[in-house]
Order: C-alpha cells, then sequence, then structure tokens
C-alpha cells in the first residue's frame, strides 16, 4: 500500500479525507478519519473540496446502489465507453467484498494490469475508480451491500465488459468457481488495442509511482 495522503480539512473539523494511493495512477483507496467517542464515531467519506485537491473528479451524476445475497458470487467486469467513460467511488456498506480495477487506458504505465483490495462495512473504507477502468468485484460474505458515485448517468448503448478470468489480466480470485451472470461468463478475450472497446480516459495522474500500491 502506498502511504497516506490526508486531503486539506475543508471546514476546519480536523476530519479528513485519506487518499492512499494505489500501484494503478490515478486509482486511490479512500479511508475515512473517525471522531470517536461514546455514541460511536463521525467521519466524512467524500469532500468535493479535498477530491479536487487530488486532482480527482467531482461530479456526481448517480449514486447507486447493488445487494449480493451469495457469497463467492462475481459481478463484472463493467465499464462505460467514451464519451459516456465514468469515475467511481466504490463502498462495501455491508458484507466484504473482493474489488478489482483493470487499467484499460493505452498511455499508462500500467496499462492491462489490475488492483485488488478487500472492503468491508466495517472498515468503510472505499476505492476511487478514475475513468479508462474495469471493474467488478467478487463476494466474501453472503448479503453484500455496495454503494457507488457515478459521475457520468448511465448509457446503456456505452456499457462494455471483459471476462473475469481472461488470461489477458490473470486476475488472481480470492475464491474459486464463483457464482456468475451468464452476460458475464460469455464476454469475448479482450484484444489490447481495440478501441471500440478501450474507453477514451482524461489525463492520467502520476500521483501513484509503478509497483507503489495495492
Amino acid at each position: 500500500m502506498g502511504r497516506q495522503i490526508r486531503g486539506p480539512d475543508s471546514r476546519g473539523y480536523c476530519l479528513p479525507v485519506i487518499f492512499i494511493p494505489t500501484a494503478i495512477p490515478g486509482a486511490f483507496v479512500v479511508e475515512i478519519e473517525r471522531r470517536e467517542d461514546e455514541r460511536g464515531f463521525f467521519a466524512r467519506t467524500w469532500c468535493r473540496r479535498e477530491f479536487a485537491e487530488m486532482g480527482l473528479s467531482t461530479d456526481l451524476a448517480q449514486c447507486n446502489v447493488s445487494f449480493t445475497r451469495h457469497r463467492r458470487t462475481l459481478r463484472g467486469m463493467h465499464w462505460q465507453a467514451s464519451p459516456h467513460a465514468e469515475a467511481k467511488l466504490v463502498r462495501c456498506s455491508k458484507g466484504a467484498i473482493w474489488d478489482v480495477i483493470i487499467d484499460l487506458r493505452p498511455g499508462s504505465p500500467t496499462y492491462m494490469q489490475y488492483v485488488g483490495v478487500e472492503l468491508t462495512g466495517e472498515s468503510h473504507r472505499a476505492i476511487y475508480v478514475p475513468e479508462g477502468m474495469a471493474h467488478g468485484f467478487m463476494t466474501l460474505d453472503d448479503d453484500c451491500e455496495v454503494s457507488y458515485q457515478m459521475s457520468e448517468f448511465y448509457e446503456p448503448s456505452a456499457a462494455r465488459g471483459i471476462r473475469w478470468n481472461d488470461p489477458a489480466f490473470g486476475i488472481a480470485w480470492p475464491l474459486n468457481n464463483p457464482i456468475l451472470h451468464p452476460r458475464d461468463a460469455a464476454y469475448p478475450d479482450f484484444e489490447a488495442g481495440d478501441v471500440s472497446l478501450v474507453p477514451l480516459a482524461g489525463p492520467i495522474l502520476a500521483t501513484a509511482q509503478r509497483g507503489s500500491g495495492l
């Protein structure tokens, strides 16, 4: 895991958002700074000012939630093609998941590499997924709930996908024999350089160095 970067406290309450670089430039694990007392805790999960200071998208078009009944269910790998490419902030609010992103930006030093991180309802950590990433996750518990903050509206005609076990990426999923939707199981092999599949992304941030993160 890369070093922690605390965003500026936007209102002086000493509750900054904590950004942890991953091995993929522009992608961050986002941790909360808890203020605890006898009642429990309070923390900030998102701040437009702090995300902007990090050079991350602050657009908010939609918020979504998914509920998955069974452990070992795999959703992915999905993205939206340009001009509807989307950044997202993904958080597990109940249960536990192993969340994966794949860098599909041809100009990136981590092109076709992936990062996986465990997100749980207990930790409240999230992952910021920049434009140009395929995204998916596997549930590690029954009854998992996942929330998404999206920078772009859902556009069915722009929906794209690649197969969870495509040998081009070699993702080491934590559990065998996943439960899959037929659509996700049937995606074809990815072909590098196929511009009909790859979304156009914004500038690639250099905050995270190759190999420095999760």
